[in-house]
């Protein structure tokens, strides 16, 4: 079968651990801002790519998109002369559901230019909709097109557009299993990007101690760990339960500053602490915050390791650095950290 070309969009700063999943599955071909593209075999393996955001068939490639409103033109002949046959087939191959209603774009541009990503979006689809033969619904005004419908991508870079075809019927970072939340709760591929840094392997005993609605156990359950998620908010717990029902997971409310584990009992330590920012600590991590890294250093194995998001590069007091992950999400700029010890 021949290979599909294809481009996995994430959250800024874990590109090189999206890179590392695809190598999974294909052959990766390029990294770029919040993406990798890459050419895989056209099946539905690619839609369980954990670290992306979602996943796209490329439909087209062109360059010469300068900054000025003619160049518009340029977009609409690339999309003219696209292959969209072959990119709706591969779609379905990787698993895209058929039969879709409507159509709708969602456009990227890097750096300033004479038309905005509304103008590229409506550019697109009124090629696309003649094409398809499918009404198209413009996102300008802030409208909302309808769930369902056949999703195109555009992202701009210098002057060279990639036109895209979602795979999935909604991204691939809103997971089914998300159905209760709470604040500060943490973005599945986010999530997945920590546990692929973790290295976690079968019969490793994994703890979030800071579990809020679940996102981090709910993603390492099925590592073939045994994966441990506490929380001291009964309601957080209550939502991970829930999000997690018939999972492998072991839920408790426990104190972050008072662990109810023995010394050297754990293999990989994986937290989202709180920042106080949109959660605020509780129990006796309120008063001594530090009390997490002692508590989590103390029921750590010899050679385990843990893994933090922690809301800058400065390591907490007791614990050093062994590798940092600068990212970007929704405005805050946090840090996947390796710690150890010191």
């Amino acid at each position: 079968m021949t290979a599909a070309r294809l481009v996995a969009r994430c959250v800024r700063g874990i590109e090189e651990v999206l890179a590392e999943e695809v190598c999974g599955l294909g052959t990766v071909q390029a990294v770029g801002h919040r993406e990798v593209r890459f050419t895989a075999r056209a099946d539905p393996a690619v839609l369980g790519l954990t670290t992306a955001d979602d996943v796209f068939v490329i439909a087209a490639e062109a360059g010469g998109i300068g900054r000025a409103r003619a160049d518009l033109n340029r977009l609409r002949c690339a999309v003219a002369a696209a292959d969209l046959e072959r990119a709706l087939r591969d779609r379905e191959r990787c698993g895209g559901m058929p039969g879709v209603p409507t159509l709708d774009v969602s456009a990227s541009v890097l750096g300033r230019r004479a038309f905005n990503r509304y103008d590229l979006e409506d550019a697109a689809g009124t090629v696309l909709a003649r094409r398809l033969g499918l009404p198209y619904r413009s996102r300008r005004a802030d409208a909302r097109p309808p769930a369902g419908g056949l999703s195109w991508r555009l992202t701009v870079v210098d002057d060279r557009v990639t036109v895209a075809l979602r795979i999935p019927g909604r991204p691939l970072h809103r997971r089914s299993y998300k159905a209760a939340s709470v604040p500060g709760t943490l973005h599945p591929p986010l999530a997945a990007a920590i546990l692929r840094v973790a290295e976690i392997g079968a019969g490793h005993v994994v703890l979030d101690p800071c579990c809020g609605a679940g996102t981090l156990p709910i993603e390492a359950a099925g590592t073939g760990a045994r994966v441990v998620g506490s929380d001291v908010d009964p309601a957080a717990v209550a939502a991970a339960v829930a999000n997690g029902a018939d999972l492998p997971v072991t839920w408790s409310v426990a104190d972050a500053g008072a662990l109810p584990l023995r010394d050297d009992t754990v293999d990989r330590v994986v937290v989202n602490p709180p920042w106080a920012r949109q959660v605020v600590p509780r129990g006796r991590l309120a008063a001594h915050p530090h009390r997490l890294w002692r508590e989590v250093s103390r029921v750590l194995a010899p050679s385990g390791r843990i893994v933090a998001l922690l809301p800058d590069r400065h390591p907490p007091a007791g614990l050093l650095a062994e590798r940092t992950i600068p990212v970007s999400l929704f405005g805050s700029h946090p840090v996947i950290t390796v710690l150890r010890p010191g």
